[in-house]
């Protein structure tokens, strides 16, 4: 896995802890997840899906960050929320929800980078 995670400070005050991959391709490797206590979870954000589109590979991606994250030790719940946000409950660090998450981006990334650059 290349890029390295580390935990950030949150820039909003109701983020109680915030973690975030750093790499050299942030549109298409870039991860975080926030945990925000007022809403009893965790935010994942995945940078890539901002621009995974259409099927086959959107559902692939979905489905394998849904899965990582519900392999987090800890983690009791994980759902897509929107586009490129899972909420995820339970007890997990931050640092595993976004090294797991990861590990689907990385591992997708060649079809990711060919279809955006189809798309764009």
């Amino acid at each position: 896995m290349g890029g390295q995670v580390q935990r950030i400070q949150p820039a909003d005050v109701e983020i109680a802890e915030e973690w975030l991959r750093e790499t050299d391709e942030p549109d298409l490797r870039a991860v975080g997840a926030c945990r925000i206590d007022r809403i009893g979870g965790w935010q994942v954000s995945v940078w890539v899906m901002e621009f995974i589109r259409s099927d086959p590979l959107e559902s692939e991606f979905c489905q394998r960050i849904t899965n990582a994250l519900q392999g987090v030790s800890g983690v009791t719940s994980a759902e897509q929320q929107d586009q490129e946000m899972w909420f995820v409950t339970g007890s997990p660090s931050g640092e595993s929800l976004v090294e797991a998450v990861a590990h689907v981006v990385d591992g997708l990334a060649d079809q990711a980078r060919a279809y955006i650059a189809s798309e764009f």
